[in-house]
């Protein structure tokens, strides 16, 4: 399951490091100490309190520079998996973005609830990006 530091969280809730901080130290929001001692957010607890958080107007996170014109970073809440199909759950700041695509796709990116990606809006079809390198078959 993957981690996030303060600054990360941060970063995909459209807040400063020092809100989520507050969160933290008033336990609206729950982070625990990694090995080197520095303090991190479940990606599981991250996603559902930016699913809570969703429920009423907040900030829009900074703006990602790219070529596409419709583009949504953040993070999964929710995917439920069908024999053929997925449906992928984001939240991006104010915004829940949900995406039909393939189970090979979730598989083939590892999506999971936690996963930090972006979703690609072009007409009528929503894709889904992901940084970082995938784990080997």
């Amino acid at each position: 399951m993957p981690s996030y530091s303060i600054g990360q969280a941060a970063g995909l809730l459209g807040v400063s490091p020092e809100t989520v901080r507050r969160w933290a130290d008033s336990g609206q929001l729950v982070m625990e100490r990694d090995g080197s001692g520095s303090r991190v957010i479940d990606g599981a607890s991250l996603a559902a309190f930016a699913k809570d958080r969703a429920a009423g107007p907040r900030p829009v996170p900074d703006e990602v520079l790219t070529s596409v014109r419709n583009s949504f970073a953040g993070i999964v809440t929710a995917v439920v998996v069908d024999d053929v199909v997925a449906q992928v759950e984001i939240q991006s700041g104010p915004h829940r973005v949900v995406s039909l695509v393939t189970r090979e796709a979730v598989e083939e990116l590892d999506i999971q609830v936690g996963t930090t990606v972006t979703a690609r809006v072009k007409a009528t079809d929503v894709h889904i990006d992901r940084q970082g390198v995938l784990p080997r078959p």
